[in-house]
């Protein structure tokens, strides 16, 4: 299956990657199986994928959540070394192309205090909804590139 295919199943073909790269062959090796496991995981255990109760946690943690995925995805991208090639084409887009633009909007506007406001929080929890959506698709992306079943039903809403 060509990449651009795997991508349309999962409805991420508007990240934009280079036609080469969505021309290839998709064919993960054992470590990008490894890595995008790694990534499953933290994914499926934080608020990235998570719904928030209004009445629970807090904007400022929930950010620093959704951050720390940058350092979570080098990291593994650095034990795997070149081995994870596959992995690291679509990681990097999902950092760059969705995660960052909510994270370097809400961090300027958290330093100017915008976590103070409550109209400002309540934004925030709506587009960070928006945001799980999105990486919802990223972790099932990565549990079948994993090769594992979809542990995101394994519980009752």
């Amino acid at each position: 299956m060509k990449m651009i295919k795997w991508l349309e199943q999962w409805e991420m073909s508007s990240l934009k990657i280079n036609v080469k790269f969505l021309e290839m062959e998709w064919a993960p090796k054992r470590a990008d199986q490894s890595a995008a496991w790694e990534l499953y995981i933290e994914l499926l255990t934080r608020v990235s994928t998570q719904y928030l109760q209004p009445e629970h946690g807090d904007e400022k943690t929930a950010l620093e959540s959704i951050h720390v995925l940058f350092s979570l995805t080098r990291e593994i991208m650095k034990r795997y070394n070149r081995d994870c090639q596959d992995f690291a084409k679509i990681a990097i887009p999902v950092l760059n192309q969705i995660i960052r633009p909510f994270t370097a909007k809400w961090h300027r506007l958290a330093i100017g205090g915008a976590f103070s406001d409550q109209d400002q929080c309540q934004l925030f929890r709506i587009e960070l909804i928006e945001l799980q959506q999105q990486l919802r698709r990223y972790t099932g992306m990565l549990g079948d590139m994993a090769g594992v079943e979809d542990f995101s039903a394994l519980e009752l809403e």
